[in-house]
């Protein structure tokens, strides 16, 4: 028996970059801890990071390729499956062109270190234009705002939440998600203090979240009418002589035109869409106004929404007409050590470059909206998708009208997943190559520094070897790569193009370097966020756009709202929730974050029970234009009444899987009955929230 050993590493389930103490023996793990010595996280932790370990040791995980036979899955070797997919690729693309085949790329991928650097290359050598992510089920809407506004869409603003005087957090639920789009580890203790030290927090929802009950404030608000609240706040600003745009006055475009858009939407003409009434609006507005710092926040529950992208834009601008942009307190720009913001200026967006063949939706950070993939892969004609490539992803779970997106995956000539579980996305492919899974990979966060609420760096060498049969996911895109191409390896690793860049950011001349990050197993503290944006700035004049006409005219298409009838036949609106011990779908095949008591309800308030004569417990049916779903009743007094709330990511209850600890669990998924016909047709993004439902007792 050797010596107890300690390992140290940045868990990569989540956006909050914890950093993990890792006690290990022999091959075994003793214990998952916080690491104290973390000078992002502290020692803070979850309870996914401890799954790490069943992730590791999991039966059900695939170590092998895979090819589907009339017999069932039978193992093949690396070799034969790379020649086999080359082959069936190549031939697709030359009978149908290079846009015959599609690819998806899950949310993992964002936290996978080598894949977030070599899928460049793979997508290259690839060759098609249909390309499509759970981002545009997400985020979208984050990154047009950037791109408009700032210039580049990875050029997002995060709240300096550690030293704001006033947080307004619209549709978000940080002490669940640890952020998301706002990196930060422990949001409980970092909300607190904003209290302690004599400020306040306002939270705007639907539902009276696990963030609201920790807040000074919490207002109900209805789906989908966040845009109207905050164009009332920005229109209380002007009206009332708040306006104040500190050191960015010179740099700011549009403030003329912004101010007409804006005076329409009053306090009062707003208040009855919203629920929220006149005299709050305007309070909110002033409290914002005359904080010393201050900064607004808003999230899923404004960005999966039919007006995210309008949402996104005013998040900025209320930031912006409060003097809280790139200043202490208020929303500021990380400078990540490895930068994914490049010197852009003068080259032309890719958003709308392309429009989607079926829905006309358009194209942006190269890629299309997922909520029209099954148009592409069901509707015949010239560029229809033939074949599919997903890689750590399961959109028939998590993607809207996930039972329509299953139909299609089944109707493909051919499918390839890369993947470690036979899930019920990979289910559907003709080849799985499942690669190496977190405790055996190297980790760097490309993407989640740049969304940090303080500037570290961290590389985590790997705990485990991979055996030598196995391939990391780098690996497998490479050899893919090679394969389709016919061309020699060049040596390239993530490793080395990692380090390079280092070597070339920001902290390059203070010694930045792979070997640095090595020396330093706990990460480097870098210091907080610091004003920068005129540095950073990418638009083509230097300027901040504040009012991009692409979004002054989507103006249009909100003011529907302040006329909308009730609906008869869906009289409820539905909005989905997070779960602390849930991240994405693949996490509910670990026993320790799913047992106990079935959290997959339908939440409404005790009013609305009472009308539909529901009780604690009882199963309900929801019902949609898509379709229903059957689940618990659960009465609460957080649901704003005529809201409805269901977890996402559920319902691993179709055939042919091989998730066997997850298709144990109770649940549904909420995207059989999401409709993916309702996106934000400004950005593209699924339209999760606000769709309209019946319920009714099962």
């Amino acid at each position: 028996m050797t010596d107890t050993k300690t390992h140290y590493r940045t868990c990569n389930i989540c956006e909050a970059m914890c950093g993990l103490e890792i006690q290990h023996r022999d091959g075994d793990i003793l214990s998952i801890k916080g690491d104290r010595e973390d000078p992002f996280s502290q020692g803070h932790i979850c309870p996914k990071a401890v799954a790490l370990q069943d992730f590791y040791q999991d039966p059900d995980r695939l170590k092998t390729p895979l090819r589907k036979t009339a017999d069932g899955w039978q193992d093949i070797s690396w070799q034969e499956a790379l020649e086999e997919i080359a082959t069936r690729i190549r031939g697709l693309q030359a009978a149908h062109g290079q846009d015959a085949v599609g690819v998806y790329l899950g949310n993992p991928n964002a936290h996978n270190f080598g894949n977030a650097i070599m899928l460049p290359g793979f997508f290259k050598a690839l060759g098609t234009n249909n390309r499509y992510s759970s981002a545009s089920a997400d985020q979208l809407p984050h990154h047009v705002a950037a791109n408009y506004m700032l210039g580049a869409g990875m050029l997002i603003p995060i709240p300096d939440i550690d030293h704001t005087d006033f947080m307004l957090i619209i549709g978000a639920n940080p002490i669940v998600s640890n952020g998301s789009l706002m990196t930060a580890p422990g949001v409980g203790k970092r909300l607190k203090a904003i209290q302690q030290r004599g400020g306040k927090v306002v939270v705007v929802d639907p539902r009276r979240t696990e963030t609201a009950k920790k807040a000074d404030q919490h207002l109900f608000i209805r789906p989908e009418t966040d845009a109207l609240l905050m164009l009332a706040l920005a229109h209380t600003l002007f009206d009332e002589q708040r306006v104040t745009l500190g050191h960015l006055e010179h740099r700011i475009a549009g403030l003329t035109e912004l101010a007409e858009a804006v005076k329409p939407y009053t306090p009062e003409a707003v208040a009855p869409a919203c629920g929220i009434d006149a005299a709050t609006i305007r309070t909110l507005a002033r409290d914002m106004a005359a904080a010393r710092s201050a900064v607004c926040y808003s999230r899923m529950g404004a960005s999966t929404q039919s007006f995210g992208g309008l949402c996104q834009w005013l998040n900025n601008v209320l930031n912006i007409l409060t003097g809280n942009f790139d200043r202490r307190g208020g929303a500021m720009f990380p400078q990540p050590a490895f930068d994914l913001v490049r010197n852009k200026k003068g080259k032309p967006s890719s958003y709308g470059r392309y429009q989607s063949r079926v829905r006309k939706l358009p194209y942006f950070n190269n890629e299309f909206p997922v909520a029209t993939l099954a148009d592409e892969i069901l509707t015949p004609g010239e560029g229809q998708i033939r074949a599919m490539i997903t890689i750590a992803g399961n959109p028939v779970l998590s993607s809207p009208d996930g039972a329509r997106l299953d139909q299609a995956f089944a109707s493909l000539e051919f499918m390839v997943a890369v993947d470690i579980y036979l899930n019920e996305t990979t289910r559907h492919a003709d080849i799985i190559l499942p690669a190496t899974t977190g405790l055996e990979v190297p980790h760097f966060d490309v993407f989640f520094n740049a969304f940090a609420v303080r500037n570290t760096a961290k590389y985590s060498e790997p705990l485990f070897e991979k055996a030598p049969e196995q391939k990391h996911d780098w690996e497998i895109l490479r050899d893919l790569a090679l394969q389709l191409t016919g061309r020699e390896d060049d040596g390239t690793t993530p490793e080395r193009m990692l380090d390079a860049g280092l070597r070339h950011g920001a902290y390059g001349k203070d010694g930045m370097s792979l070997d640095h990050l090595k020396a330093h197993p706990h990460g480097v503290d870098l210091g907080p966020l610091q004003p920068c944006l005129e540095q950073r700035l990418q638009t083509e004049d230097g300027m901040i756009q504040i009012a991009p006409q692409l979004f002054l005219d989507d103006l249009d298409r909100l003011d529907g709202l302040l006329q909308q009838a009730s609906d008869q036949d869906y009289p409820f609106s539905l909005i989905s929730r997070r779960l602390p011990r849930s991240h994405n779908t693949w996490t509910q095949n670990s026993h320790r974050l799913v047992k106990g008591k079935n959290p997959c309800t339908v939440q409404l308030s005790q009013g609305d029970a009472e009308r539909l004569g529901l009780s604690d417990g009882q199963t309900a049916e929801v019902r949609s234009a898509t379709g229903s779903i059957r689940l618990p009743v659960e009465i609460t007094g957080d649901m704003f009444d005529g809201v409805i709330s269901i977890p996402q990511g559920w319902g691993h209850n179709r055939s042919d899987t091989g998730m066997t600890v997850a298709a144990t669990q109770p649940g549904v998924s909420i995207n059989d009955v999401t409709d993916a016909g309702r996106v934000d047709a400004l950005t593209g993004n699924a339209a999760f929230n606000g769709l309209r439902v019946a319920v009714r007792a099962a």
